[in-house]
């Protein structure tokens, strides 16, 4: 019996289920917005929000621990930089998790994982800086 055990295994051993987590998490903050699968989404919304609380500090255990959630140093320092200054004034509520229709190869739900201060409009950075 599973009493008291949170979070979903999503068919996979710890050592996935730690990595998919881990390059969810650092696709967010490098991107903005991704688009998964809606278990998916709201396993890793909880670990991501733990993460972007941790880097508003900017200690160096904030540090250690988001090291252990964010995978490349491109994305490490977009969110201690970037991201957590964005929220600094923010008390929680980082993330936003918005449905969308079934996949249509399997059916499977599907939704947009984002930071709330995302903008579907912007302009991407590498079209800014060829000009």
């Amino acid at each position: 019996m599973r009493h008291q055990k949170k979070g979903k295994k999503l068919n996979r051993n710890k050592a996935e289920r730690k990595g998919l987590y881990a390059n969810l998490i650092s696709s967010v903050i490098l991107h903005g917005r991704i688009k998964t699968t809606e278990v998916k989404a709201k396993a890793v919304r909880p670990l991501l929000e733990k993460t972007i609380t941790a880097a508003k500090t900017q200690t160096l255990s904030a540090k250690r621990r988001a090291n252990k959630m964010v995978t490349t140093q491109v994305a490490q320092k977009k969110l201690f930089q970037e991201v957590a200054g964005r929220f600094s004034e923010r008390s929680g509520g980082y993330t936003r998790i918005i449905k969308l229709g079934p996949r249509f190869s399997d059916q499977t739900k599907m939704a947009f994982l984002e930071l709330v201060d995302y903008k579907s409009g912007e302009p991407k950075e590498e079209s800014e800086t060829k000009k």
